[in-house]
């Protein structure tokens, strides 16, 4: 079943029996149609079903009945229909104008608190983004194509319902799960399998030119990095030592530059055996940024940018990622043109030391870190030795190997703000995406009322938890795939498809590119 699209939603039912209200404004105000043109136009539907399938019939009737469409199939428009379209427009406009400020150019310096509506919403997109590897991801060990994505990159957006998203994957990630994260990875219990040795870790994907002129202001490279739903057990698989960045053979200035050992074998690590990761996670993501770039950094008529996005182990990926593609200088253009860097985690782990942070931010990435007070996650590793710890505790101890520092700036996030949500301490609700989604949309300052802002449907929440409070009446773990994969062939006998396709393996020029990265023998 494809994911519900969480950007086009409404929150708002059209039922006086709605649970949830998105403003504290009162009902919206209807342009309804006559009640006698809405009988009229079920009996025509019920004279149609020599057309259209019972179940069609009865989808439209039913739509009718909620408000959303008239007998003809038009949308019908409320008041907060018009209001948030012309947010909308607003939004994208000053988004063209300011895309640099709200990509971080000073540090967002004065956009968090009041929180800017369109930084909410940018991050609330790029959270969806890194959502949507979660929600493409086969969890399932019964299926044979556990550990890659239900769907082929050309569909990729279209399958999980993010039609408008204005980007095209470019390519897919991998790694391979022969390291020491047992519960990260997610493996099928079948001896016929994809792949033995790998799992699909993400995307990289590339604005259209539609995005680029009217919406976005630039030409935006977006990499996003599968991370953990809610188990938090790989936390107890972290070696939890940092390991100089050039140990692995990333390109490093200097070996004071330490991050945390798992992340950068995660990052690093391949299995020339495996047709899927016999490149690492970093030679995929840094050839497909060196092609993009090529392709498009050069272009006079628009500018170029480059975003990565994860949620949990997916963050930290985000940052080791960013830190290598500007340590690489991939971020260069071929006539010297810098392209902005930024990270926008949600609820990610400390990656590295104090000196991980000085470089980083000597090489000019932006990091914004999007985290809610209550997740146990953030807070590790070193939760003992970090940034909080004493000035002259931490200059003692920077040598060590467990002394750990966050970079960029902190979004931090309360779910006992929210009137939707129960004040759970359950670690697994605190470090749920769709939750931290959730309270974007309600975020408008320190101390000020939450109110839902970009019409999120909070019933997202409880697609992969129980976090909603129970007088909502929403399931918990509502979100399923259809029949586990399963479809009617022609003979009309119940498969599992086949699933992966020669567009979804590395492309034939990433040895190219690599060579001429001098990662490998030209």
């Amino acid at each position: 079943m494809a994911t519900i699209p969480s950007h086009n939603l409404l929150t708002k039912n059209y039922h006086s029996s709605s649970p949830f209200k998105t403003t504290s404004s009162s009902e919206p105000s209807f342009i309804h149609l006559p009640e006698k043109r809405s009988r009229v136009a079920a009996k025509a539907s019920l004279s149609r079903t020599n057309e259209a399938s019972l179940s069609a019939v009865i989808s439209r009737l039913e739509r009718e009945r909620q408000g959303l469409t008239d007998g003809g199939g038009e949308q019908w428009r409320t008041a907060e229909d018009f209001r948030r379209r012309d947010k909308k427009t607003e939004e994208e406009r000053r988004l063209r104008d300011t895309w640099r400020k709200i990509q971080g150019e000073d540090d967002w310096a004065g956009l968090t608190d009041p929180m800017d509506p369109v930084l909410r919403s940018e991050l609330i997109r790029y959270g969806e983004m890194a959502q949507a590897c979660y929600d493409a991801f086969d969890f399932d060990p019964s299926s044979r194509y556990c550990g890659s994505s239900r769907f082929s990159r050309h569909e990729f957006f279209d399958s999980l319902g993010m039609k408008g998203s204005g980007y095209e994957v470019a390519r897919y990630l991998y790694a391979t799960s022969n390291i020491n994260l047992p519960n990260f990875f997610s493996k099928s219990r079948w001896s016929k399998v994809w792949s033995k040795n790998a799992n699909w870790m993400g995307y990289v994907a590339v604005s259209d030119d539609e995005a680029t002129r009217h919406r976005l202001g630039r030409r935006d490279i977006a990499i996003a990095w599968r991370g953990t739903v809610t188990q938090l057990e790989w936390i107890a698989d972290l070696k939890d030592y940092l390991k100089p960045v050039s140990g692995n053979n990333l390109r490093c200035p200097d070996p004071a530059v330490k991050v945390e050992s798992g992340f950068l074998d995660l990052y690093t690590d391949k299995d020339t055996s495996c047709k899927f990761s016999r490149f690492s996670a970093r030679e995929q993501v840094l050839a497909e940024v060196k092609r993009l770039v090529e392709r498009y950094g050069d272009d006079e008529d628009e500018e170029l940018s480059i975003t990565v996005t994860g949620h949990s182990l997916g963050g930290a990926l985000a940052i080791l990622s960013a830190y290598d593609v500007a340590e690489m200088g991939l971020n260069r253009s071929r006539s010297g043109k810098v392209i902005p860097v930024t990270v926008l985690t949600y609820g990610g782990p400390r990656v590295g030391n104090v000196r991980f942070k000085e470089r980083l931010k000597e090489l000019g990435v932006k990091v914004m870190r999007v985290v809610n007070v209550h997740d146990v996650v953030p807070k590790s590793p070193g939760l003992f030795l970090n940034e909080r710890a004493p000035h002259a505790v931490m200059k003692i101890a920077e040598g060590l190997p467990w002394c750990y520092c966050h970079v960029g700036e902190e979004l931090a996030l309360d779910h006992q703000n929210s009137p939707f949500l129960k004040s759970s301490v359950d670690p697994s609700n605190a470090h749920n995406l769709e939750a931290l989604l959730h309270l974007l949309d309600g975020y408008h300052g320190k101390g000020e009322r939450f109110v839902l802002s970009n019409g999120r449907d909070p019933a997202l929440v409880n697609k992969a938890s129980d976090f909603l409070k129970e007088h909502f009446m929403v399931p918990p773990f509502w979100r399923q795939d259809a029949n586990k994969g399963m479809v009617r062939n022609s003979e009309g006998r119940w498969i599992q498809a086949e699933r992966l396709r020669s567009e979804d393996h590395h492309s034939p020029d990433i040895h190219h590119h690599l060579s001429q990265l001098r990662l490998l023998p030209s």
